[in-house]
């Protein structure tokens, strides 16, 4: 495939937005909680089936998802495999002067953080059940 043809190729954003979805193991039903009441399972599987996405709504999404949007508008798989194909079977190595952020990377990192911010939550929620129960029995 030449360079303009991966120009050319559509992402799929909806397939995309699946993809993220499921990497961080939310199901259908709870984004489309996070959504709003307007949403539901089946709509957030036709979203899921949409090539492209309107613009507000890739922008909830993303932020429920806490990825870029630009992670959901960007990623091709094609060209990812393309990248660790090539990584792999040939023995050069690679050197990248420009290093940019790997979505994959930033995921894992977003999610140890979302996961010490519930331990921080739950913690402070004892603490305070602790301080409640103190003055009541006073």
């Amino acid at each position: 495939m030449t360079h303009t043809d991966m120009q050319n190729k559509k992402i799929h954003q909806g397939r995309n937005i699946k993809r993220f979805r499921e990497m961080l193991g939310i199901k259908q039903e709870a984004l489309a909680f996070e959504l709003g009441d307007d949403w539901n399972q089946k709509k957030i599987s036709l979203l899921e089936q949409k090539e492209m996405v309107e613009s507000d709504i890739l922008a909830q999404v993303a932020q429920i998802l806490k990825v870029p949007v630009e992670a959901i508008e960007n990623f091709d798989e094609e060209q990812a495999v393309n990248v660790i194909a090539n990584t792999f079977n040939d023995n050069s190595a690679v050197i990248n002067n420009n290093p940019t952020f790997h979505p994959v990377d930033k995921l894992i990192q977003l999610h140890e953080e979302k996961i010490a911010l519930y331990e921080r939550m739950l913690k402070e929620k004892d603490e305070m059940m602790e301080r409640l129960e103190k003055l009541l029995n006073k």
